[in-house]
Order: structure tokens, then sequence, then C-alpha cells
């Protein structure tokens, strides 16, 4: 074996040795019925009939559809410009540049326009594509500074710090760059964006701070017609640059970056993640207009009525369940530990669609268009309240800091066992259905489906170095085409794997105090010597 084999395989052992080596994911068997709580189509568009034959559609009338021809430096893209333009319109933004991905958008801009004596403010729950974004840049080491996590007076102690101890900055001669995310992947927790905001204006009154947001997990889901929580807020006026991907709730692949004329054409000569690739295909770029023609015709709004209202349920179901096991074992983190607080009715409308949830069919939820078979309203319901919007002109207003946080389509299931955890729900057969505590949500119900053998679960284990240590969780994400029978099933499997887990614990302690018991504690440890 070469030296470099011995290193390569050293380090993989290593991380066999603690339990995080990462593998790719093992494939379903066909004739078992697949739940997916692990990836994030959270509008389950990836699987919608309208938007594939949608797409098709478009295919087969388009002139190209084959590769894109290069990079967009070397080749005319006019299906590409066309597409910047309109999400220009459509984000509200000055400029709008498309790359491959999130990740090669969040090299490209932190590596480029960061300058010598520039700094960065980052959440410390920040997405690994800026990390290398900085590693790349002309930033010293000491010029990227972490702030804890959603966390304004961190961030508001830092700029103090970094005020008192840089006269340029002071003086606005240097800039400094605030890196968050408007969701997080990891936590399902959501920034607070107006305060962060507020608070780079008010201590940077001379406009050299510049808030940075990914929006790659909210995009379509939140905000009007899914155009993001920056756009909720009424903060595009105010924000830098802002992301958007197309990989997760679109069911297509690609990003575009939000900013100013300025800063595109710059990115355009410096960055060399978009400079040095191949751009999208005509195909790609095909298929993510079809996906933002369902997000401006209101259909993704009815999703995301239906996906926000499972969240809540999900959360309302699994919280008084866990209180029954030690946090040791199994634990919602603290932001879904309680109830918060009540959130003011007007805004949470605007925030997640005004619509009553749609109840997809299981196991297929697109085989009827959403806005036309909706569910029935409870008797004594009120009727949803109509909303219009101005396709023309952003006409949302400012949302005060307590109408956050809105539900989260991520909830991650702590425990020190996620591998156990996963591993059970992939092969969790019911014995009977699940019922819902009183406590559970009240809105309307879905209709019932029969739970049948053969079904995986499949959730994904995280673990560090993904996680900090200590955190390890199972991630749950949930799809608009999820029904709450689907929720009530994840809950049952979940509750069911606690059961077992915690009666093997209490066998062991029953054993070990009937041997201290029957021999006593000093025979016991003489035998074990």
């Amino acid at each position: 074996m070469s030296s470099l084999s011995k290193k390569l395989t050293a380090a993989l052992k290593s991380r066999d040795d603690r339990l995080i080596r990462r593998r790719l994911p093992e494939p379903t068997p066909t004739m078992h019925t697949k739940i997916d709580f692990t990836s994030n189509d959270y509008l389950s568009l990836s699987t919608s009939p309208a938007l594939r034959n949608a797409v098709l559609s478009a295919l087969s009338s388009a002139p190209q559809i084959l590769g894109s021809g290069g990079s967009r430096l070397l080749v005319p893209a006019p299906p590409h410009a066309t597409l910047e333009a309109r999400l220009c319109r459509f984000l509200y933004a000055e400029a709008a540049l498309l790359f491959n991905s999130g990740f090669d958008a969040n090299v490209g801009f932190f590596s480029s326009i960061t300058q010598p004596g520039d700094l960065v403010l980052y959440d410390a729950h920040i997405h690994a594509s800026v990390h290398d974004g900085m590693r790349l840049s002309r930033l010293t080491r000491d010029s990227a500074i972490s702030f804890a996590h959603n966390s304004v007076p961190a961030l508001r102690r830092a700029l103090g710090r970094l005020l008192r101890e840089r006269d340029d900055l002071k003086a606005g001669k240097t800039s400094v760059f605030v890196a968050v995310e408007s969701l997080y992947s990891m936590d399902g927790t959501i920034a607070p964006l107006a305060e962060i905001v507020e608070c780079v204006e008010g201590m940077l009154p001379l406009g050299n701070g510049y808030v940075v947001v990914d929006e790659a997990h909210a995009t379509g889901i939140y905000g009007p017609k899914g155009r993001g929580l920056v756009v909720a807020l009424g903060l595009e006026k105010r924000v830098f640059a802002r992301l958007h991907t197309f990989g997760k709730s679109l069911g297509s692949s690609g990003a575009v970056l939000l900013t100013t004329p300025l800063v595109k054409d710059y990115l355009l000569n410096y960055a060399r993640s978009l400079v040095y690739t191949t751009t999208l295909t005509y195909a790609n770029v095909i298929a993510v207009d079809c996906s933002f023609d369902m997000l401006e015709d209101g259909t993704t709004e009815v999703l995301s009525a239906h996906l926000l209202g499972l969240c809540r349920y999900l959360v309302d179901l699994l919280r008084p369940q866990l209180k029954k096991y030690p946090s040791s074992l199994l634990s919602l983190p603290a932001h879904l530990a309680e109830p918060s607080s009540p959130t003011p009715l007007n805004r949470l409308r605007e925030l997640t669609s005004p619509q009553e949830p749609w109840h997809p069919s299981h196991p297929s939820p697109w085989e009827t268009d959403p806005r036309a078979e909706r569910s029935p309203r409870r008797k004594g319901s009120s009727p949803p309240t109509p909303t219009t919007q101005n396709t023309n002109t952003n006409t949302s207003t400012p949302t005060s800091p307590c109408s956050f946080p809105p539900p989260s389509p991520i909830i991650p299931i702590l425990t020190p066992y996620p591998r156990a955890l996963s591993a059970f729900l992939l092969s969790y057969t019911p014995s009977h259905p699940f019922s819902a505590p009183p406590s559970a949500s009240s809105s309307s119900s879905s209709p019932s489906s029969p739970l049948r053998p053969q079904i995986t679960l499949h959730t994904k284990p995280i673990y560090p170095p993904t996680v900090p240590p200590g955190t390890s969780r199972v991630r749950i994400c949930l799809h608009a085409s999820h029904t709450r029978a689907d929720v009530a099933l994840l809950v049952q499997g979940i509750v069911a794997w606690a059961e077992e887990r915690t009666s093997e614990e209490k066998t062991r302690r029953e054993r070990w105090e009937a041997v201290v018991r029957d021999v006593g504690l000093g025979v016991w440890m003489e035998a074990k010597l």
C-alpha cells in the first residue's frame, strides 16, 4: 500500500472509530412504500405531475435544450439572461446572476467581493460554503469572526469591539459583511433578520455594513408567493445580497444571487466558481422557469400552507410524547421544546399564506389540482381570508419581531443515538394506528389513510462534524406531499423506539439491582476482577 493510500485509509478508519464516517444511503426495496422525511423537497415539486408536464411541454418547444456550450463568458445564453431578468422582477432585486449551485454562489461571492482589510461576521451555524469562500478570499485569518447563533446581542458586541479596535472601520474606509441564513438547515431555526439589519445599520451609519442572507431553505415556503423571508419582512432594499436556490423546494437545481449591478459585474470578472465552469444547461433553465410559473400562479402558496400546517401538527403531536422520556435519550431543541408565544394573525397569514391546509391523498399527492380540490372546513370554522398581492410592486409591510418564528419544515430530534433511531424507523412496522393526543393541533384533519406494513420511514441521522459535538440528531424534513397520517406514523415510530430503549435500560438496571441485592456489590466486583 502506498503512503497516500495508508494516509487515506487511516483517516477513514479514524472516522469509523468515532462513528462519524459518511456513506451513501442504501436504496429502498421497491416493494416497500417509502415515506421520505430526509430530502429538502419541501413543496414536493420534484414529484408534481403538473410541473413535470409543464417542463416536458416547454422542452418540446424550445429551440435548444442540450448543454449550454460553456461558461457564461464564453457563449451567449439568452434563456439564462431572460430568467435572470424575470427573477429580478419577481424577487424585487436590482440584478440577478445565475450559479450552478448555492455552494458555488457562496464561494464565488465571499472569495471575491470581500476586499483586503474587510471583515466578515458570520453566524456560528452558517453553511460550509461560506467558510470555503472566506478561506479562498483575501481576508486575514482574524478577519472572519463568528457570533453566537441567531444572537443579535452577540452580533452587537462583536461589532462594538471591532469599532473600538478599527479606526478605518469607524471612518467607513473598510467594510463588514454579516453572513446569515434565513432558515438554517440543521436546526430549523429562523434568523431574526429585521433585528440583524437594524443592528448593522445602527452601528455602521456610514453604510459600510453589508448583510448577506442565504435563503436556500426558505425559497418557495415563506413570503408572498414564496419570495422568501427577506421580502416577507420588506428588507429587500436593506439587504446587500440574497441567495435563492432551485434544488430544494423548487424541484430543480442551480441558484441565483440577487444584488446590485456593480456587484454582478464584479462577480462576472472575479468569481472563479462562475468564470471557470460550464453554466447551467438550457434544460435546467427551462425547468427552473416552470417552477417559478408555479410560484407566480399561486400553486405553491397552497402547498406551503399545507406544509406549514403539518409542521405545527408534528411539533404539537411530538412535544407531549417526548416529555415522557429523559432528555438524555430524546428531546426537541430549545426553540421547539415549549410552545412559542402567539403570532399576530394578520402577519402570520402573510408569512405562511392564507389558505386553509390542503390535504393531498396518500401516496400520490399530485393526482388533482390542489387549488381545485380543497379539504372541507371543520364545522363552525371561519373561511380563509383572501389575499391580494400586487405582482408588480412589493406591497408587503415590515414584520414586527413578535411575529417570529413561523413554523419550520426542519425538525431536529436530538438524541445520542441517531443511527439507532433512524435504523429503527427504516424497518418499523406499525402494530396499530396512532391516536393523536388531545393536545395536538386542532386544525382541520386530513382524510384518514390505513397504515400499511412494509413502509419505510426515511430519516437522516446527523452527527459531528456536521453538527457540534453533543448535538447529534435525527433531522426530520416535512414535505407538502405528506399527510397527517404520515406524520402520526412517524411520531408512533419515534415513541416505539423510545419505549424499546427505555424498556431495555430498565431491564439492565433491574438485573444489576438483583445482582447487588443477591450477592452484594463487593462480591460481584471481586468476581469481575
